[in-house]
């Protein structure tokens, strides 16, 4: 019998033609480039996720967060089934502030992501998914 997937959320914050990525540290996929996010907590919608992992990891602040895409992944041997959303409009700057899990915050466009992307993410972007870049 399989395992449960565990429910990622996965942030894309889209500014001036950008994503926002951080370099993984500590957890699984540790020096991977990955989206802002995390788990979601029970009771917790997949938006209100996005929106609080986005604020404790980078400082940003939106109002609104749109689910595009959704992806399955196994990562170390544990299936996860992750959401991903879109959020345009936020306020402030991107710092670190949980340096034990991201080493650094980068603006990338989608064509030109660094290497090696993060599992779930590298999923997203084979799907051909394209986030909605003005």
């Amino acid at each position: 019998m399989g395992h449960v997937p565990r429910i990622g959320v996965g942030v894309l914050v889209v500014r001036d033609g950008l994503v926002l990525l951080g370099q993984r540290r500590g957890a699984h996929g540790a020096g991977s480039w990955a989206l802002p996010g995390g788990h979601l907590d029970p009771g917790e919608t997949i938006e209100g996720c996005a929106l609080r992992e986005l604020e404790e990891e980078t400082g940003l602040r939106a109002d609104a967060a749109t689910h595009c895409h959704t992806t399955h992944d196994v990562l170390e041997g544990i299936p996860y089934l992750t959401h991903f959303v879109v959020v345009s409009e936020t306020v402030g700057e991107p710092a670190v502030r949980e340096p034990h899990k991201c080493a650094g915050w980068r603006w990338s466009s989608w064509d030109l992501l660094p290497s090696p992307l993060f599992g779930p993410l590298a999923s997203l972007r084979a799907s051909g998914y394209r986030p909605p870049i003005a």
